[in-house]
């Protein structure tokens, strides 16, 4: 009876492992986006890129190009390579555990931010709620300098408490790196735990996402793709090693910006959310949740994630279904997923060395995203700019989406 038991068990994983596996009994061509890659580093558009393309529940492309740098000598880069997720850590990390404290009591959306830290609740910001945080529509600036006035994570916190709205909580959408710099902060005070410790130990550690960290030792430096110098830290300690300079003035660990990953790690996490939050037999985020955080609502904007936008220009491209969901890193990182396709697409790289200045990942993104598409063989009728996209027809299945 044991042995039955067992055997029962192995099946069950092996059906959830094979979310993972490489595709079987299906050839696609992706020679174009091996060339339109290839070209993304011969133009400069980053120095070297890891990319994954999980379709059908099988990992169907997995390469890297490039190298670390643009030096000729330099290390190639590969699929073990880390990148610095930058804003992809809002919706990975940070997203994820409110999404499990919600689930589990310990935090509601509708409940306002100065429950959790009284001293936010000033100032006209006493009606901010965890929800609008989420969705970009507290009404808080979406970004400040921090380095210029603060020296410590406590003065960060009273400097954001004592500022006052742009505009009334609810009523616009800006994309806002201090709501989720306080989502962290409120991880922490609910749980007693950093929202390092929370990832790991909630995520990375039962998904096996070892390369999947905030502030990597030193042990991982030769693996990680470098980004620009920060020139101007003002500290006399070591600066924590993180592009995002308020993620560094608060230690490497923040609820905006921090994480460090590989494509191999993400297709993990991608594959559990895609699987109603489930894998390999472990529970980790009810089907629910994932639907009230995912869902498009009265905003522009999910809890936590960024929608395919409804007017048809999007970084995913011309050719995801509306119900996608996605995040950008300001690094030059993306992780799109269209649940109606089964699809989802992870591009790591690091667009920011030598320089931020470098702004031609634009311009690439959804050129990238729509031979994705094209590789896998969906039966694209029309091609517009999405300038002028009115409809795209992508398959009989799924006419008219943007």
């Amino acid at each position: 009876m044991r042995l039955l038991r067992c055997i029962v068990v192995l099946l069950m994983l092996s059906c959830c492992v094979s979310t993972l596996l490489p595709a079987q009994g299906k050839a696609y061509n992706f020679k174009p986006l091996e060339a339109a890659l290839r070209k993304a580093v011969s133009d400069s558009v980053f120095p070297g890129a890891s990319v994954a393309v999980l379709y059908k529940g099988n990992v169907v492309f997995h390469k890297a190009f490039g190298r670390m740098t643009y030096n000729a000598g330099s290390t190639p880069v590969d699929t073990t390579t880390l990148y610095d997720l930058a804003s992809l850590t809002k919706a990975i990390s940070t997203t994820s555990i409110v999404m499990q404290l919600v689930e589990r009591d310990s935090l509601s959306l509708q409940a306002p931010v100065a429950t959790y830290l009284p001293d936010f609740g000033n100032n006209g910001k006493q009606k901010v709620t965890i929800e609008q945080l989420l969705r970009h529509t507290s009404g808080l600036r979406a970004h400040t300098l921090f380095s210029k006035s603060c020296s410590t994570s406590g003065e960060i916190f009273r400097a954001i408490a004592s500022d006052t709205l742009l505009t009334a909580p609810g009523t616009t959408t800006l994309y806002s790196d201090l709501g989720f710099m306080l989502l962290g902060k409120i991880v922490e005070t609910t749980t007693g735990k950093s929202v390092a410790s929370n990832f790991a130990e909630r995520f990375a550690k039962p998904l096996r996402m070892s390369s999947t960290l905030f502030t990597p030792p030193p042990s991982l430096q030769q693996r990680i793709a470098p980004v620009e110098k920060d020139t101007l830290w003002p500290l006399t300690t070591p600066r924590p090693l993180v592009h995002d300079k308020n993620a560094a003035l608060l230690g490497g660990v923040a609820g905006h910006a921090g994480l460090y990953s590989t494509t191999g790690d993400l297709l993990r996490m991608t594959a559990m959310l895609m699987n109603g939050g489930t894998m390999e037999g472990r529970l980790y985020i009810k089907k629910t949740i994932l639907k009230k955080f995912l869902s498009r609502g009265n905003s522009s904007r999910a809890l936590g994630w960024d929608l395919r936008s409804l007017d048809g220009h999007s970084s995913s491209g011309d050719y995801f279904s509306s119900s996608s969901y996605g995040h950008l890193g300001y690094t030059g990182t993306s992780l799109w997923i269209d649940p109606e396709r089964e699809l989802a697409v992870i591009l790591l790289s690091n667009r920011v060395y030598p320089t931020s200045e470098n702004s031609k990942i634009r311009k690439f993104r959804p050129l990238f995203h729509n031979t994705v598409v094209q590789c896998l063989g969906f039966p694209i009728r029309q091609i517009t700019p999405p300038s002028e996209q009115k409809r795209v027809e992508l398959s009989p299945a799924t006419p008219g989406e943007k």
